[in-house]
């Protein structure tokens, strides 16, 4: 039944300070497994590839999206195709992060996390369950851990998911600071657009 007597405004702006309060619960988390995700993400000799699904795959498709934007060469794998050929574009010197709020996604039990770890890859998890199948695989554990969702019925991926495409940003932040990307390395980067214009003083 559709509800009409509630403050619009109200649900919204609690929402939002729910969904801020999650970010600096996390940044309280942060710890040395933050700074072994960033070491392994800046030396990694090969690609730094994304995986997940459902809702953590597309967070996952964006943040290395961010990954590239900052010269970090990155790519999304979706963690079901990886099982029909895809996992072939995965090799040794790569890095894979794995998005799964569980920890423990049927992709996940039907072996991926072993499959990565058999081909050699370094391996980062994105999870809230440290102590699942893909926690305990992992080189480093990011903790995206939630009090709850912002959903009404406290199911659908939201604060969840802002939290993870936060930590995804620093992870790639940090890592563009360490290799000391300057302004010039950005603007290569962003030949059109608004910005590119920008960069190239045509703006």
């Amino acid at each position: 039944m559709e509800q009409t007597e509630f403050d619009l405004l109200e649900y919204g702006r609690n929402g939002l300070r729910e969904e801020a309060n999650a970010l600096l619960t996390a940044a309280a988390r942060i710890d040395e497994e933050f700074k072994t995700a960033v070491d392994l993400v800046h030396h990694c000799q090969g690609k730094v590839i994304l995986t997940g699904v459902g809702k953590s795959g597309i967070v996952a498709h964006k943040i290395a999206a961010t990954m590239a934007c900052a010269g970090i060469p990155a790519f999304f794998l979706h963690a079901a195709e990886s099982f029909h050929g895809d996992l072939g574009a995965v090799q040794q010197q790569d890095v894979v992060i794995f998005i799964s709020n569980s920890g423990n996604s049927d992709e996940i039990k039907r072996g991926l996390v072993q499959a990565l770890k058999r081909i050699g890859v370094k391996l980062i998890a994105f999870t809230a369950k440290p102590d699942s199948i893909l926690g305990q695989h992992s080189d480093a554990i990011l903790d995206i851990t939630v009090e709850k969702e912002i959903c009404p019925l406290g199911l659908s991926a939201t604060t969840s998911t802002t939290l993870t495409m936060a930590m995804g940003d620093i992870l790639a932040m940090a890592v563009m600071k360490k290799k000391g990307t300057t302004l010039a390395d950005f603007g290569f980067l962003h030949q059109g657009g608004a910005r590119g214009s920008e960069l190239k003083g045509e703006g």
